[in-house]
């Protein structure tokens, strides 16, 4: 079964740097994303890992992980949201303590994803794909980003849905499609490394958590050639991660640069032919603004139609 945190008015947050910190030059902007959190009536707890960043991270994945645990473990905090993400969170996994996770909010996107599914995967709490901290310091955040506080707010047995901006939300059949199934997901430059080992058993998550109910794959790409992200969706098909796989989407991308003519729609339409399943893509999340907040565990149904669409998230074991 899965479980699902929640929180309330003046949760306090508790903000560990589990990738990158916050450099000197980047220190202003940070501030601001605490100010709007304490405008809001949050109650802010930074860590020491925070304000430190040398060689493309805040701190060895030892320190990291212990702030982590400590931060899990704390009954003064309700909320863990890294101030962005960053490229070597991996190197936190081993000292990670997963029989002290506690259910709470886990919240970010990026590299931040990989920590995100990890915890999915080994204790069945649900894990929240959203704006990390850094993204909400704008004094007028969207719609659709603004979404996240409804989302972590919903309790257990209940729903919330959340609607598309106004983009273009494209099917790989042109046709309107309907996806239902456990979502799971992240950036796919990062969670592709947990194949094969023992923080990427999608099969037992499966088994223990979900009784194996289909798996609605959300995924993004940051910084993949198109060749590269075949290469990778093909290894997570040979690892059995799209076995019993109701559909697969795929946010906006700044990268999916062509490879010899090879494009994203190329790779999208094979992936879909292989595995007989709904593939839809362009939606609104990962590196491209604005960003919905995708539960990992929840149960959701995806409507995509004429350019537009909707997810609407279950909460239930």
């Amino acid at each position: 079964m899965i479980t699902y945190p929640v929180i309330k008015k003046g949760a306090a947050i508790g903000v560990t740097a589990a990738s990158a910190g916050v450099g000197p030059q980047s220190v202003e902007l940070f501030g601001q994303a605490i100010t709007r959190m304490e405008e809001k009536g949050y109650h802010v707890l930074c860590g020491d890992t925070v304000f430190r960043h040398e060689k493309a991270k805040s701190a060895s994945g030892l320190v990291r992980g212990k702030e982590f645990n400590q931060m899990m473990t704390s009954d003064e905090v309700d909320l863990i949201l890294p101030p962005w993400g960053g490229e070597l969170l991996i190197e936190m996994l081993e000292h990670i303590d997963f029989s002290q996770v506690k259910n709470k909010w886990i919240m970010g996107f990026s590299d931040i994803s990989l920590l995100l599914l990890v915890i999915t995967l080994r204790t069945g709490i649900a894990t929240a794909h959203g704006p990390s901290l850094g993204d909400l310091r704008g004094e007028v955040i969207d719609k659709t980003t603004a979404m996240w506080e409804t989302v972590l707010s919903t309790a257990s047995g209940e729903s919330v849905i959340q609607r598309s901006s106004p983009t273009d939300w494209k099917t790989v059949s042109g046709e309107a499609v309907t996806l239902q199934g456990r979502l799971l997901g992240g950036c796919i430059d990062v969670i592709r490394h947990i194949i094969g080992t023992p923080y990427g058993d999608v099969r037992r998550f499966q088994e223990n958590f979900i009784h194996q109910e289909p798996i609605l794959w959300y995924l993004e790409n940051c910084e993949l050639n198109t060749a590269d992200l075949r290469r990778s969706l093909v290894q997570m098909k040979l690892a059995g991660w799209f076995d019993n796989c109701s559909g697969v989407m795929f946010g906006k991308s700044g990268s999916n640069t062509p490879m010899e003519n090879y494009t994203a729609e190329d790779v999208y339409r094979e992936l879909s032919g292989e595995l007989q399943v709904p593939v839809v893509y362009d939606l609104d999340y990962g590196h491209v603004p604005p960003q919905m907040t995708l539960i990992n565990g929840a149960y959701a149904e995806v409507k995509v139609a004429g350019g537009a669409g909707t997810i609407t998230q279950y909460f239930n074991e």
